[in-house]
């Protein structure tokens, strides 16, 4: 007589519920090797010779933000490659506390917050543009009002702005970058906040250096 016994359903909906999360451990493991590798990949890149110019404003949907053509001169600071550490921005009155790397695209902006390519440095002359995802990074970025401060702190020392105005864009208004006389900070997320899908447009904080 044997003393085998069928398996129950119990047992048959566990037994394949732990291959299912073996086989999602396993593809979470690769996927975090793949992003390992990209995000190094694109550390290790060198700036280009010919400065790209921005043609769209950086937002959630596929990366269009920059093509390979003559663009301005590059700044001071163009020595960076893609994703390295540029600054860290704070603005204390909303709990916004974000890393500023080197670049804009999809891939840099999934990590930290992205300095925008060929504008301004922050603490330097000129217009220094910053993105970040209004879900992840520049969540708080929507609680900005005119008058608050942000800090931006990079290897150079600290440098204080003040916000002085919020608006809509959409995304080819590419003007909310352009070079300015005084020091100025512009910080581009994408719009509606709560809208499913990419984005269709971009919000803006523009705020200007009071202090360092």
């Amino acid at each position: 007589m044997s003393d085998v016994s069928t398996p129950t359903p119990t047992f048959r909906v566990l037994y394949w519920l732990e291959k299912a999360l073996i086989a999602l451990g396993l593809v979470l493991g690769v996927w975090w090797l793949l992003e390992t590798a990209q995000m190094r990949f694109y550390a290790a890149l060198p700036v280009p010779s010919a400065p790209a110019q921005i043609v769209e404003l950086p937002g959630d949907g596929p990366s269009r933000a920059t093509v390979s053509a003559p663009g301005p001169p590059p700044a001071a600071g163009a020595r960076v490659t893609p994703g390295d550490w540029v600054a860290r921005l704070d603005a204390a009155s909303v709990g916004l506390s974000a890393t500023v790397i080197e670049g804009s695209t999809d891939q840099m902006l999934a990590r930290a917050a992205g300095h925008i390519e060929n504008t301004a440095f922050p603490g330097e002359a000129g217009n220094a543009g910053i993105a970040g995802h209004r879900d992840t990074t520049f969540r708080a970025v929507r609680k900005l009002q005119v008058g608050d401060r942000l800090r931006i702190t990079t290897l150079a020392g600290s440098f204080d702005y003040r916000v002085d105005r919020t608006f809509i864009v959409k995304p080819e208004d590419v003007y909310v970058l352009a070079p300015t006389a005084t020091p100025t900070l512009t910080l581009v997320t994408c719009y509606p906040f709560t809208f499913i899908g990419h984005a269709p447009k971009r919000y803006i904080v523009q705020a200007t250096l009071v202090g360092q």
